[in-house]
Protein backbone atom coordinates (compact mmCIF):
# COMPACT_ATOMS: atom_id res chain seq x y z
CA UNK A 1 0.00 0.00 0.00
CA UNK A 2 1.29 3.42 -1.25
CA UNK A 3 -0.71 6.59 0.71
CA UNK A 4 -0.11 9.78 -0.92
CA UNK A 5 -0.54 13.02 0.12
CA UNK A 6 -1.18 16.51 -2.34
CA UNK A 7 0.26 20.10 -0.93
CA UNK A 8 0.73 23.36 -2.71
CA UNK A 9 -2.81 23.99 -4.30
CA UNK A 10 -4.35 27.89 -4.07
CA UNK A 11 -5.66 30.69 -5.76
CA UNK A 12 -3.07 32.14 -8.13
CA UNK A 13 -3.47 35.11 -10.80
CA UNK A 14 -2.55 33.96 -14.89
CA UNK A 15 0.28 34.29 -15.51
CA UNK A 16 1.43 33.53 -12.02
CA UNK A 17 3.59 30.26 -10.68
CA UNK A 18 2.66 27.23 -8.35
CA UNK A 19 4.29 24.04 -7.22
CA UNK A 20 2.78 21.05 -5.63
CA UNK A 21 4.20 18.28 -3.90
CA UNK A 22 3.08 14.71 -3.74
CA UNK A 23 4.73 12.77 -0.60
CA UNK A 24 4.58 8.98 -0.66
CA UNK A 25 4.14 6.98 2.66
CA UNK A 26 3.60 3.53 3.33
CA UNK A 27 5.19 1.26 0.63
CA UNK A 28 7.29 4.05 -0.64
CA UNK A 29 9.92 1.36 -1.22
CA UNK A 30 8.68 0.20 -4.06
CA UNK A 31 9.80 1.39 -7.45
CA UNK A 32 7.22 3.59 -9.29
CA UNK A 33 6.37 5.92 -12.52
CA UNK A 34 4.43 9.22 -10.47
CA UNK A 35 1.64 11.18 -12.90
CA UNK A 36 -0.08 14.14 -12.30
CA UNK A 37 -3.48 14.58 -13.23
CA UNK A 38 -6.34 17.25 -12.80
CA UNK A 39 -9.83 17.27 -13.68
CA UNK A 40 -12.51 20.10 -13.75
CA UNK A 41 -15.68 20.73 -13.19
CA UNK A 42 -17.81 18.65 -15.36
CA UNK A 43 -14.58 17.23 -17.29
CA UNK A 44 -13.10 14.36 -17.00
CA UNK A 45 -9.96 13.35 -15.66
CA UNK A 46 -6.77 14.77 -17.53
CA UNK A 47 -3.55 13.35 -17.82
CA UNK A 48 -0.80 16.08 -17.12
CA UNK A 49 2.84 15.23 -16.59
CA UNK A 50 4.58 11.82 -15.90
CA UNK A 51 8.07 10.81 -14.59
CA UNK A 52 9.91 7.28 -14.57
CA UNK A 53 11.22 5.51 -11.63
CA UNK A 54 14.36 6.87 -11.73
CA UNK A 55 13.47 10.65 -12.76
CA UNK A 56 15.20 10.19 -16.15
CA UNK A 57 12.43 10.65 -18.83
CA UNK A 58 9.47 12.58 -18.37
CA UNK A 59 6.25 13.16 -20.84
CA UNK A 60 3.55 16.15 -20.92
CA UNK A 61 0.25 16.74 -22.09
CA UNK A 62 0.36 19.29 -24.89
CA UNK A 63 -1.76 21.73 -23.02
CA UNK A 64 0.94 21.68 -20.30
CA UNK A 65 4.15 21.41 -22.42
CA UNK A 66 6.94 24.16 -21.87
CA UNK A 67 5.01 25.77 -18.46
CA UNK A 68 5.09 22.28 -16.22
CA UNK A 69 7.53 20.79 -14.80
CA UNK A 70 7.45 17.50 -13.12
CA UNK A 71 10.34 16.45 -11.13
CA UNK A 72 10.69 13.91 -7.97
CA UNK A 73 13.25 13.36 -5.21
CA UNK A 74 14.04 9.85 -4.40
CA UNK A 75 15.57 10.68 -1.58
CA UNK A 76 12.08 12.19 -0.19
CA UNK A 77 9.44 9.87 -1.65
CA UNK A 78 8.02 13.40 -3.28
CA UNK A 79 7.22 14.13 -6.88
CA UNK A 80 6.57 17.87 -7.76
CA UNK A 81 4.85 19.88 -10.20
CA UNK A 82 6.02 23.22 -10.90
CA UNK A 83 3.47 25.56 -12.96
CA UNK A 84 4.07 28.51 -14.52
CA UNK A 85 2.71 30.98 -16.74
CA UNK A 86 -0.69 29.76 -15.09
CA UNK A 87 -3.92 30.34 -17.30
CA UNK A 88 -7.59 30.19 -16.00
CA UNK A 89 -7.84 26.53 -18.08
CA UNK A 90 -5.60 25.33 -15.72
CA UNK A 91 -7.78 25.68 -12.48
CA UNK A 92 -8.40 21.88 -11.53
CA UNK A 93 -7.94 19.56 -9.08
CA UNK A 94 -4.78 18.06 -8.85
CA UNK A 95 -3.98 14.54 -8.17
CA UNK A 96 -0.58 12.53 -7.99
CA UNK A 97 -0.41 8.58 -8.62
CA UNK A 98 2.01 5.86 -8.86
CA UNK A 99 2.19 3.47 -11.41
CA UNK A 100 3.80 0.05 -10.70
CA UNK A 101 4.37 -1.27 -13.56
CA UNK A 102 4.74 0.82 -17.45
CA UNK A 103 7.54 3.51 -17.80
CA UNK A 104 5.05 7.00 -18.65
CA UNK A 105 1.86 6.04 -18.20
CA UNK A 106 -0.82 8.72 -19.41
CA UNK A 107 -3.90 6.24 -19.00
CA UNK A 108 -5.84 6.61 -15.28
CA UNK A 109 -6.44 2.59 -15.63
CA UNK A 110 -2.47 2.35 -15.87
CA UNK A 111 -2.24 3.97 -12.33
CA UNK A 112 -2.76 1.67 -8.77
CA UNK A 113 -2.36 4.57 -6.22
CA UNK A 114 -3.48 8.06 -6.16
CA UNK A 115 -3.77 10.90 -3.79
CA UNK A 116 -6.56 12.85 -2.91
CA UNK A 117 -6.14 15.80 -4.93
CA UNK A 118 -5.26 19.71 -4.46
CA UNK A 119 -7.23 22.43 -5.65
CA UNK A 120 -5.95 25.07 -8.00
CA UNK A 121 -7.48 28.16 -8.86
CA UNK A 122 -6.60 30.63 -11.46
CA UNK A 123 -8.19 33.77 -11.62
CA UNK A 124 -7.78 37.31 -10.53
Amino acid sequence: QVVLVESGGGLMQPGGSLRLSCAASGRADLSYAMGWFRQAPGREREFVAVITRSGDSTYYADSVKGRFTISRDNGKNTVYLQMNLLKPGDSAIYTCAAALAGALPTRPARYDYWGQGTQVTVGT
